[in-house]
């Protein structure tokens, strides 16, 4: 596809914390849930950090650095981030510190700079990286690096606005950050972390790691996120689903009519059999399973 016909977004919303050290990988293996060691110059990868009971608090892309390793996360919670690291480092020799003037954009609805569709795989591109979304290569391709540089690469694409690719993760049913996954509530399975490269299970103990390896094997999970379509006004982030008077699940984010809500598993499947729609308030939503997920 020509690169006229791809739409590319420059994300102000995001930002990156350079982890480095002769100590940084060891130190982050013990924190995330993927493997800091497939992390090199060919390729990024996607993870979480947790509580140590297991509930969500960050999302992830790791990349490489010579000396460490990069993180780039949610720019509103990126102080929250930062200080969460630095008290786990104790004598670690790691040091952590905000990649200033850096930024991301988002390349969809093709295959730019020859990368194929293997999720994480990465070039580089002069000053900047470019590297197949980690979760699912649908998504498309992330490029990083000194902000100039990465306007510069993505000059050729059509303009597109945050909104624009927020509606195109979300019909794909993927989520990004707090908006999607409460913090201190979510769970990862819940969110689809294990078909979305989120999570290694062969590492070894990381932060929440006990929780999450239980609810896999154990079959514990009972809600998913799901993409949804609203008929009607979308409800806030938060607000209660209902199926046939009893609780159904939570709104997550939406773009018009295209959203995110993470359902009781036994309601999407009542709902599903009875064609009808959960609702919120006068709002009708109807849910549907994406099509990367494993479960049913």
């Amino acid at each position: 596809m020509a690169a006229a016909e791809m739409k590319a977004c420059v994300r102000e919303d995001r930002a990156f914390l350079a982890v480095t050290g002769p100590a940084v990988r060891e130190f982050l293996q013990g924190l995330l849930s993927q493997d800091v060691e497939k992390v090199d110059s060919n390729q990024a990868v996607y993870g979480a950090l947790l509580t140590p009971q297991g509930k969500f608090l960050h999302d992830l892309f790791l990349t490489n650095l010579g000396d460490g390793v990069l993180l780039e996360c949610e720019a509103a919670r990126a102080d929250d981030l930062a200080s969460r690291l630095k008290r786990y480092r104790l004598r670690a020799k790691v040091s952590i510190e905000a990649r200033e003037n850096w930024t991301v954009a988002l390349v969809w609805g093709g295959t730019p700079f020859d990368l194929g569709e293997a999720p994480g795989r990465t070039v580089r591109l002069g000053e900047v990286a470019a590297y197949v979304d980690p979760r699912l290569a649908a998504l498309g391709v992330r490029v990083i690096g000194p902000a100039a540089a990465v306007r510069t690469t993505v000059a050729g694409f059509a303009p597109a606005s945050l909104a624009d690719y927020a509606a195109h993760r979300l019909r794909l049913g993927v989520p990004e950050g707090a908006a999607d996954i409460a913090v201190d509530r979510g769970f990862l399975l819940e969110s689809g972390f294990d078909e979305l490269n989120g999570v290694d299970w062969t590492k070894g103990c990381y932060v929440g790691q006990e929780l999450t390896a239980r609810t896999k094997y154990r079959g514990l999970v009972k809600r998913r996120l799901m993409p949804v379509r609203v008929e009607g006004v979308a409800p806030e982030v938060g607000a209660e689903l209902e199926f046939e008077g009893r609780n159904a699940g939570e709104m997550r984010s939406s773009i018009g009519e295209i959203g995110l809500a993470l359902v009781r598993l036994d309601a999407w499947r009542a709902a599903t059999a009875a064609a009808a729609p959960l609702l919120a308030g006068e709002t009708r939503i109807w849910p549907e399973k994406p099509k990367w997920a494993m479960f049913e």
